[in-house]
């Protein structure tokens, strides 16, 4: 089993990156786990204390989890995923089976800012884009996928988002092994990450067939 963790800013087009990986291999080879999904259950605050939650900062994510089933992944075990809920900002009493798989691949803001969670990856990737280009898909999904406002957008981006991007994600940069300029519009940048995955399944496949 590849796992590869896809880090970036909000709107850095990591989904479209992941998208494209996914479309190569077909038949169910690229299994892909959401951050999202491991956002802590915040079910013992009120609902306005919940509005106020700063999603970009690593506390809001229960990393142990993510870790602990990645490592059941690896030793050939389903694991139930969470659901979590923006609107609510809860988790569903329902679960997801995923089951092992070629290529598990890790997207999300803050997954290269853990450090336990780093050393599961076998490719580190970093999706950079420019800070207006991500405001503005930040703009548009949070209109239609969470029922926000524009000011809504704006004010959290300002409070919450940008400050964050800049204390946590930004620096977690770093550690990638393979940054990816202009996020999903950068073919030739998905082409080389593609052509690594490959190496690696080959190299893979080959062990085990000595």
């Amino acid at each position: 089993m590849l796992i590869v963790g896809i880090a970036g800013g909000t709107g850095s087009g990591k989904t479209t990156v992941v998208r494209k990986i996914s479309e190569v291999f077909p038949n169910g080879e690229v299994l892909v786990i959401p951050q999202d999904s491991y956002y802590k259950d915040n079910r013992g605050i009120s609902v306005e204390e919940r509005q106020k939650i700063n999603f970009d900062h690593p506390d809001s994510v229960e990393f142990n989890l993510l870790i602990e089933h990645l490592k059941e992944l690896r030793k050939g075990h389903n694991v139930e995923m969470p659901i979590y809920s923006y609107l609510t900002c809860l988790r569903s009493e329902d679960t997801i089976t995923i089951r092992p798989s070629r290529v598990v691949v890790v997207e999300g803001i803050l997954i290269l800012t853990d450090p336990g969670l780093r050393k599961m990856f076998d490719i580190k990737v970093f999706v950079d884009a420019d800070a207006d280009d991500r405001l503005g898909r930040v703009i548009q999904r949070d209109i239609i996928e969470r029922g926000r406002t524009v000011m809504k957008v704006l004010e959290r981006y300002h409070d919450t988002v940008k400050p964050s991007h800049l204390q946590f994600i930004e620096p977690s940069k770093r550690y990638a092994d393979i940054i990816i300029p202009g996020g999903g519009e950068n073919q030739v940048g998905i082409e080389v990450l593609i052509s690594i995955i490959e190496k690696h399944l080959t190299k893979s496949n080959t062990k085990q067939n000595a």
